[in-house]
């Protein structure tokens, strides 16, 4: 009989988790996990706490479905408080287990995490999973990545190259194997924080609709191209409030409630039903930065990482009493402070305030875009490793924009995006 753990980290699905898939054809029994890491504890090195409230709520809320989706199919959830290296081995040796599945996260603490556990004598399997196009396809080698997503882009239309088609959740699910006393007092899980919902919210994950977890992910799809708002997208895109200005796929993609295949499979058949058009293509282009910032960790890894980025360059300036400003939302810049005080009392923000807000930060403030990054990570309701460094790095030109950092002026983009300043006095900045 062979028991093996089942270790959820951004993959909260059942339906399209081919890491799953594969784990109960090896189990005879399965025991379905998930960690709340280390960094559920920690305070960044620029003094705020690594995950934020919102982000927190919202993981709850999928976790919970999770679970219910677990148990539904006789199985189950167990979960467990502190670094996956410590409690994960123990777990395992409480329920004599060896073997360990998970999805693949390429990404430097991620790794290390999975090389300490190899230490600790269980046997790892992993599966690569969270990119619309699986990377052994691609027409080039993972180390031959174009360093310009336009040319990314180019190779990949030019090959013709389609999406494998989402898989459906395992028909059955291997029993829990019997779980002792000590496996389920390991490492006990804190009560959720408490916090507000702030009615002016751009995604109000505190309302069923918009809550974490699968069901409301597929819910989400067939509303918004039930409407035909993918028709509209690139139209509306850079708008800077409101439900449907954007697909808001992003904060479902990022806990991996919803497969990046399972929304384009949904953009295809829109497009087989209603027609394609510059609006829906641009979905499709939005699915293929993401993959893009996903192959560039796979080409280079932790050099992603460093303070200079890719351009290897030394640290960062960087002005503690600016960058505190900039969170609190007080730099006297009107459109920043308006996006600072969404993002602190919502945990969301439009596409197009990120790469503003951000810019300001690098640019005008002359801060570390590191410190930048770890702010966006704490409170995030989509945040996703990937997107968020390879964006930070692209701004400050210490990635692969061959245009070596990217400026935005504040009142240009007032003037473009809020003309009426009717965000700035959402947000009381105007």
């Amino acid at each position: 009989m062979t028991t093996r753990i089942y270790w959820f980290r951004n993959d909260l699905r059942l339906s399209d988790n081919r890491a799953l898939a594969r784990a109960c054809r090896q189990a005879t029994r399965l025991l379905p996990v998930y960690c709340h890491g280390a960094a559920f504890g920690e305070t960044t090195r620029w003094g705020f706490a690594r995950v934020g409230v919102h982000r927190r709520r919202i993981l709850r809320a999928t976790i919970d479905e999770l679970s219910a989706r677990l148990a539904a199919r006789g199985s189950g959830l167990v979960e467990l408080s502190g670094p996956p290296q410590d409690v994960l081995p123990r777990l395992a040796r409480a329920v004599g287990a060896r073997d360990l599945s998970c999805e693949a996260i390429a990404a430097p603490e991620e790794d290390a995490e999975l090389e300490a556990m190899r230490a600790a004598g269980l046997a790892v399997d992993t599966t690569w999973q969270s990119s619309l196009l699986d990377p052994s396809g691609l027409p080039f080698a993972a180390t031959e990545l174009p360093d310009v997503f336009s040319a990314f882009r180019r190779a990949v239309e030019h090959a013709g190259l389609v999406p494998p088609a989402p898989q459906p959740p395992p028909a059955d699910l291997p029993p829990l194997p019997d779980l002792p006393a000590e496996a389920l007092s390991i490492a006990p899980v804190p009560p959720p924080p408490a916090g507000e919902s702030d009615p002016r919210s751009s995604f109000p994950y505190w309302q069923r609709r918009f809550s974490g977890g699968e069901a409301a992910a597929h819910a989400h799809l067939e509303h918004y191209f039930a409407r035909r708002l993918a028709h509209t997208y690139k139209a509306t895109r850079n708008g800077l409030t409101g439900i449907d200005y954007s697909s808001k796929f992003s904060p479902w993609l990022a806990s991996g409630a919803l497969s990046a295949r399972a929304a384009h499979a949904a953009l295809k058949q829109f497009e087989d039903d209603h027609g394609a058009n510059e609006g829906s293509y641009w979905l499709w282009f939005e699915l293929l930065w993401r993959d893009y910032f996903r192959f560039l960790h796979l080409k280079h890894g932790r050099r992603l990482y460093r303070a200079g980025g890719l351009a290897g360059a030394g640290v960062p300036p960087h002005d503690a009493a600016a960058f505190a400003r900039w969170r609190r939302g007080e730099t006297g810049e009107p459109l920043i402070d308006a996006g600072m005080r969404e993002l602190a009392a919502t945990g969301y923000l439009s596409n197009r305030l990120r790469q503003v807000v951000a810019s300001y930060l690098i640019h005008d403030l002359a801060c570390d875009w590191r410190a930048g990054a770890a702010w966006f990570e704490s409170q995030l309701v989509d945040y996703d490793v990937y997107s968020n460094q390879g964006n930070w790095l692209y701004l400050a030109g210490r990635g692969t924009d061959p245009r070596g950092g990217r400026r935005f002026d504040p009142a240009r983009q007032a003037r473009a995006h809020d003309p009426d300043g009717r965000y700035r006095a959402l947000w009381g900045t105007a």
